[in-house]
């Protein structure tokens, strides 16, 4: 004769099946996408419902894929001096930069700063959602150890450049190069690309093709950022071109 489950049985068993069929969808999609171009992310998708329930069904969030070598060097660079120094020596994570952001959110709890390197930035746009709960930053974790041991560092950031938001409705580089500066993602000059870079942080209020003069004094930044690191030879002897 059967056992009958308790209420708190059947929700651990409901809560165990919908963990083993995330594993199954984040175990497959790191090992797919490791090969394969990546159709949408979660932020895209996100970005999709909000927009219908607000009643515009004209807003299409994609991105035009396109490989690393179709992206100009001076693009990868650009995200990397901004967003992310270390990138080709951590393991996911930037340690130094996680102690520094810790301390000066003590010390300013009204201006709080992340450390997230480029590869829980693409663990999150691709898999997760946006907030700040411990929940999102565990899961967080644990896919960026996954996606560290199965892509290279130059997938990491083919990745990241196709599906990073760039503006309203504006994913991944080629969509972003094409929008504007009216030309493909390949021939973005060193400007361009660090112009692109600086609205990274928040492109929905940062607006590349309005520059504000704090816009402006972050692309700035990143080019004397982007000739320390050694410029277009920083991708290639890091094997990222």
């Amino acid at each position: 004769m059967s056992r009958k489950l308790s209420p708190g049985g059947w929700l651990k068993r409901i809560l165990l099946r919908i963990v083993l069929v995330l594993a199954v969808f984040w175990g497959g999609g790191i090992a797919l996408f490791s090969i394969l171009p990546v159709p949408f992310s979660a932020v895209m998708a996100e970005r999709q419902i909000s927009a219908w329930l607000s009643g515009d069904f004209g807003y299409v969030a994609h991105s035009d894929w396109v490989g690393m070598d179709e992206i100009s060097p001076w693009m990868g660079l650009a995200v990397i001096a901004a967003e992310d120094q270390k990138f080709p020596e951590h393991w996911g994570f930037d340690v130094a930069a996680i102690e520094k952001a810790l301390d000066h959110n003590e010390r300013h709890e009204n201006r709080v700063r992340g450390a997230s390197t480029l590869s829980q930035q693409t663990v999150k746009n691709l898999f997760l959602w946006d907030g700040r709960s411990w929940v999102r930053k565990g899961l967080e974790a644990g896919l960026t150890l996954g996606v560290e041991t199965v892509w290279s560092k130059k997938r990491i950031l083919t990745v990241y450049l196709n599906i990073a938001e760039f503006g309203d409705g504006v994913f991944g580089v080629e969509s972003a190069s094409q929008r504007y500066f009216g030309k493909p993602a390949s021939r973005l000059t060193m400007s361009e690309a660090a112009l692109l870079a600086a609205v990274l942080p928040n492109p929905l209020r940062f607006k590349a093709s309005a520059p504000s003069g704090y816009v402006r004094s972050r692309q700035a930044w990143i080019m004397r950022q982007m000739r320390q690191l050694g410029g277009e030879g920083f991708m290639e002897r890091n094997n990222l071109m």
